[in-house]
């Protein structure tokens, strides 16, 4: 199953903090904290909006809320399952 990932940051003094933290990470330190059960697909930052969207991909719904628990204490997250187009095609069809 797929995600999309939206998130932002709250007004205040922690944004540049939170984009700091970030900053020290790499792609090792994100496979990580995701596990073998999670794929990041694809991640966006609006650093001058300060919101961002991700798209990743897992088969264990538990891995992909304990991932973004992650950062739930830092902005505010909506986790929700999302369909590519051929996967909509094929619900599409099924409803006769």
């Amino acid at each position: 199953m797929k995600f999309l990932v939206t998130w932002s940051l709250p007004d205040g003094d922690r944004r540049h903090e939170t984009l700091k933290g970030f900053s020290e990470s790499d792609p090792a330190d994100d496979q990580a904290l995701m596990g073998d059960s999670l794929s990041m697909i694809g991640r966006w930052h609006d650093l001058v909006g300060c919101t961002g969207a991700a798209v990743v991909e897992s088969d264990d719904a538990a891995a992909v809320a304990s991932y973004f628990l992650n950062w739930n204490h830092v902005c505010d997250l909506d986790v929700t399952p999302v369909l590519d187009d051929e996967e909509t095609r094929a619900v599409g069809r099924s409803r006769g």
